[in-house]
C-alpha cells in the first residue's frame, strides 16, 4: 500500500474488526442453549458475517456510490445484531458485554468510512 491506494477490502482495518466481531459472536452463540442452534444464535452469527461481507462487497465495486451503499447495508447488520445480543443478555444467554464494546467500535469505523467516501473527490481513470 505504499502508493496510498486500497489493494483489497483485506487491507481495511474495519473489515478487519467485523471479522473478529464475526469470531466473537460465533464463540458467544456456541454457548447458547442447543435450542436456539437455528433460533437466535443463527440469526446473531448470519448478521454478524454480513457486516464483513458487505463491506468486502462494497470494497469489490467499481464505484464509491456502490462502496458507500454497501457500507450502509454493513451498517445496519451491526444494527441488527446489536439487537439480538441485547435480546440474548435480556434472556439470560449472553453474561459478559464486552461484545457490545466491539459492535460499537466497527459501527464508528463504518460511520467514518463512510464520512470520508463521501468526503473525498471522485477520481476517473478512464
Amino acid at each position: 500500500m505504499g502508493n496510498g491506494r486500497l489493494r483489497t477490502h483485506k487491507d481495511l482495518d474495519v473489515w478487519k474488526k467485523a471479522m473478529e466481531l464475526a469470531e466473537e459472536v460465533y464463540s458467544i452463540t456456541a454457548q447458547f442453549p442447543k435450542e436456539e442452534v437455528y433460533g437466535l444464535a443463527s440469526q446473531a452469527r448470519r448478521s454478524a458475517v454480513s457486516v464483513p461481507s458487505n463491506i468486502a462487497e462494497g470494497a469489490a465495486r467499481s464505484s464509491k456510490k456502490e462502496f458507500i451503499q454497501h457500507l450502509y447495508v454493513a451498517l445496519g447488520s451491526a444494527a441488527e445484531l446489536e439487537t439480538q445480543l441485547i435480546l440474548a443478555q435480556r434472556i439470560g444467554f449472553l453474561r459478559d458485554s464486552s461484545v457490545f464494546d466491539r459492535v460499537d467500535q466497527v459501527r464508528r469505523m463504518l460511520v467514518g468510512l463512510i464520512g470520508f467516501l463521501k468526503r473525498k473527490p471522485v477520481t476517473r481513470h478512464a
